[in-house]
């Protein structure tokens, strides 16, 4: 199971997302998309999910404090307790033995990011 996991910031927009998501290796074989918790219903990324044909995962922001990320954003870790949302997002909805094959890429404008993580979805 392939999904992408996303952070973004409130202003982000639709091309933002897609630019992030192609950056990252595309939406092919993408079996969901995944972000924090409260980010989920954000109608910019209901959009992309309905354009990539995949539902979308909501992780709960204490899940995506406890995963380690080989990207760090002080920022982000701050707020969220994880280095980066993307990396956190995308290893914990697609299962516990999950690794990521691309890190976190950011937008032209920094208002999106995205990686995209492979496991069983267990």
């Amino acid at each position: 199971m392939k999904v992408a996991g996303f952070g973004f910031k409130q202003d982000v927009t639709l091309a933002a997302l897609r630019e992030v998501l192609v950056a990252a290796g595309g939406p092919e074989g993408l079996a969901a998309i995944a972000t924090v918790g409260d980010k989920a219903d954000a109608q910019v990324l209901k959009q992309l999910a309905h354009e990539c044909g995949v539902p979308i995962k909501a992780v709960p922001a204490a899940t995506l404090a406890s995963i380690d990320t080989p990207t760090q954003s002080k920022r982000v870790a701050e707020r969220f307790g994880a280095g980066s949302v993307a990396e956190a997002a995308a290893l914990a909805a697609a299962g516990p033995r999950a690794r990521l094959i691309a890190t976190r890429v950011v937008s032209q404008d920094r208002t999106a990011t995205a990686a995209i993580a492979e496991g069983d979805g267990a």
